[in-house]
């Protein structure tokens, strides 16, 4: 139990809702993570794999119609409509509790409630925050503990006194006509209903270290991000940290655990984090960023030796496998894995492979493992106070628009470049994919709040932070005429990275265009590399025709969020429009 009084009524209070058999306070240890695993294999809700290839490995098999986060069903729930603004579902609070309360009532009843403290942060952080998560799924408990630091110490950080998110999760009857994801950020509190999908059930990620801490940074001064953190070090021994924010399948895990190419001899990067960034002004002017979270939990589709090296070193032990399919002798299997397809497999549903039914590996399959596996992990990932950004990143996934790279003008050019972003849907969320939408700081199915009063939030940093980071757009993605690719991508991301650690350091030159500093074609190290002249200058061209469109579909979504819209992103829109004029004029 607890000597935390109300958390101690909360757990009573739920407990008398959802009337579970029995309750299970977690403390993290080997033995219960041992006794849990047991279980799970005798219930059939794991598959152990093979021993010999993948020690201590696992499949997790979901409901066929329960694989990806349902974004039409996430509600953030304030008493003003207008403060979770037109980026998120909306419901009022009252008729949102009472919903749900239906729904638990009795809901665990012939299951175990298994709470969950958990801490989001480096123990002994300032920065870090502390949440506890009821849920009646093995699974979630089980993931959560290689996602966060559970069990015993976080308990001891909120009986300290430390204030905590609460997060109820039930698989109810995974129906996907009761299936609800609430959110309440005045009261810290999140509710998850009717999914055992990752995103969905470990309240600990997007739902409290994004939606709900992107409410409390506002308020409290600092920013949660859904950002990468990766340091990068020179020959020298000098490391620049930098964050980032992509959409999905913007090549955001590759990049956390970038293996620079052969050229790049005595250069390193070293991983902080793949998902989440929590950013705060330090005492010396600059921000510093923590990675929340103690895992990883990516999409395994397209992860190979060839895209992600560190990656397939750090997932062949101790990891939580979802809905990949396995060969015969249990190995687990995706599309984009290295080496030929196998003959025979068993699909991410337990069926025998047929192409006709889709892929053999849902698109949406993901391994858990923790971060500490990866062979890139940095030394500093665990440091309580954090490691100094000298560069925000953003990037979409655009095939004409955007140059490979350009770095913003300023902080508030930034802010506008990271509000602009677009990109392809994927298979991370429910919907049709490939479609173009805008996705600001890559945020926008995680933002907790209004995007209005967000950016304004944005430009309020940048004014109370002495020693701003700069900020950067790359696009990884665009194509030539006959859409292929133009750049190689996966390694030789490198070559841009030295690019913007050199601007860091005022080292490196650009050209000014309207829609910020682009590298001249020799400013890029292309060592080793085979790409024509022709190239990489189409790669960094900037077409103003192409931008006059797209800033006018960026001022038609801004105009969305009406009188919150700040003004500075506002005059950002008419000093572009004015300079690409006057380009076309001349």
């Amino acid at each position: 139990m607890t000597t935390n009084k109300a958390l101690a009524q909360w757990i009573t209070e739920i407990a008398a809702l959802t009337q579970p058999d029995h309750i299970h306070w977690v403390d993290g240890s080997d033995d219960e993570s041992a006794r849990l695993t047991d279980g799970m294999l005798a219930d059939g809700s794991l598959i152990r794999l093979n021993e010999r290839t993948h020690p201590n490995c696992f499949l997790h098999r979901s409901a066929s119609n329960d694989v990806a986060r349902v974004e039409h069903l996430t509600f953030v729930c304030t008493r003003d409509k207008a403060d979770a603004g037109e980026n998120n579902n909306w419901m009022e609070p009252a008729e949102a509790h009472r919903l749900l309360d239906g729904l638990y009532a009795g809901c665990m009843r012939g299951r175990t409630m298994y709470v969950i403290p958990y801490l989001m942060g480096p123990y002994g952080s300032p920065y870090s925050r502390a949440g506890v998560e009821i849920t009646d799924s093995a699974y979630v408990v089980a993931n959560m503990r290689i996602m966060a630091r559970i069990g015993t110490q976080a308990l001891a950080h909120i009986e300290a006194g430390n204030s905590f998110v609460k997060g109820l999760h039930s698989i109810g009857q995974l129906d996907p006509e009761q299936r609800y994801i609430m959110h309440f950020p005045e009261e810290l509190l999140i509710n998850s209903f009717g999914s055992g999908y990752g995103g969905n059930a470990l309240l600990g990620k997007k739902c409290h270290a994004l939606r709900i801490a992107s409410w409390q940074a506002r308020t409290e001064g600092w920013l949660a991000e859904h950002m990468l953190i990766l340091g990068i070090e020179d020959p020298q021994g000098n490391t620049s940290y930098v964050a980032a924010a992509f959409p999905s399948a913007c090549g955001k895990t590759n990049l956390a655990m970038l293996v620079p190419p052969a050229a790049f001899a005595g250069w390193k990067v070293w991983t902080v984090g793949d998902d989440i960034a929590w950013l705060h002004p330090g005492p010396d002017g600059r921000l510093w960023a923590i990675n929340p979270e103690a895992g990883f939990f990516g999409v395994a589709p397209g992860t190979s030796l060839k895209t992600n090296p560190n990656c397939m070193r750090t997932i062949g032990r101790n990891t939580i496998y979802t809905n990949v399919a396995v060969t015969e002798d249990l190995q687990p299997w995706w599309e984009g894995i290295d080496g030929d397809k196998p003959a025979k497999l068993t699909d991410w549903q337990g069926r025998p492979h047929d192409p006709a039914n889709g892929p053999a590996a849902h698109p949406n399959s993901r391994f858990t493992v923790a971060a500490a596996q990866c062979p890139s992990y940095s030394p500093q990932a665990n440091a309580p106070e954090g490691v100094p950004i000298s560069a925000i990143i953003f990037g979409g996934r655009r095939s004409t628009v955007a140059p490979l790279v350009f770095e913003a003008l300023d902080w508030a050019h930034g802010v506008f470049t990271g509000a602009a972003v677009a990109s392809e849907t994927t298979a991370a969320a429910v919907g049709q994919v490939g479609q173009v939408r805008r996705d600001p700081m890559a945020m926008k199915p995680f933002c907790g709040y209004n995007f209005g009063d967000y950016w304004a939030h944005w430009l309020g940093v940048g004014e109370r932070v002495t020693r701003l980071p700069k900020v950067f757009h790359v696009n990884w993605f665009r194509k030539d005429a006959d859409g292929k690719f133009m750049w190689p991508g996966y390694g030789d991301n490198m070559r841009v990275l030295k690019w913007i650690v050199e601007r860091c350091e005022d080292r490196a030159d650009a050209r000014h265009t309207p829609v910020g500093l682009v590298p001249h074609a020799n400013d890029i190290d292309v060592t080793g590399l085979t790409l024509s002249p022709q190239t990489l200058d189409a790669l960094l061209a900037m077409d103003p025709e192409i931008w006059q469109r797209e800033v006018a579909a960026i001022r038609e979504f801004f105009g969305t969020f009406g009188s919150r819209l700040p003004e500075g992103l506002r005059a950002q829109v008419e000093r572009i429009e004015r300079e690409l004029e006057r380009q076309r004029a001349a």
